[in-house]
């Protein structure tokens, strides 16, 4: 299911995912972010660049599709080095 990733502190909407039963599995166990892709299949956040991602919270929706994980990130949670992947502006 797809998880919204919000900055704990800033409220900052930082990255979407997706989170299976493994994933949650292992965000729990470690209390760091892990999700799961059909590409890398299950994957810590940062664990190469080594800006992982501490779950503070985490909630389901009222319709229970969607996880929102409010993190307290160790650097940039973009894979271009910005602070959130939504840096793009819709015209």
């Amino acid at each position: 299911m797809p998880a919204v990733v919000q900055n704990a502190e800033s409220g900052l909407v930082l990255m979407v995912a997706y989170m299976d039963e493994e994933s949650w599995a292992r965000t729990r166990e470690s209390g760091r972010a892990w999700f799961h892709s059909r590409e890398r299949g299950l994957w810590e956040k940062g664990a190469t660049s080594g800006n992982v991602m501490e779950v503070v919270e985490a909630k389901l929706d009222c319709d229970q599709d969607a996880i929102l994980l409010r993190v307290r990130p160790a650097g940039p949670a973009c894979h271009t080095g910005a602070e959130s992947c939504f840096f793009n502006d819709l015209d």
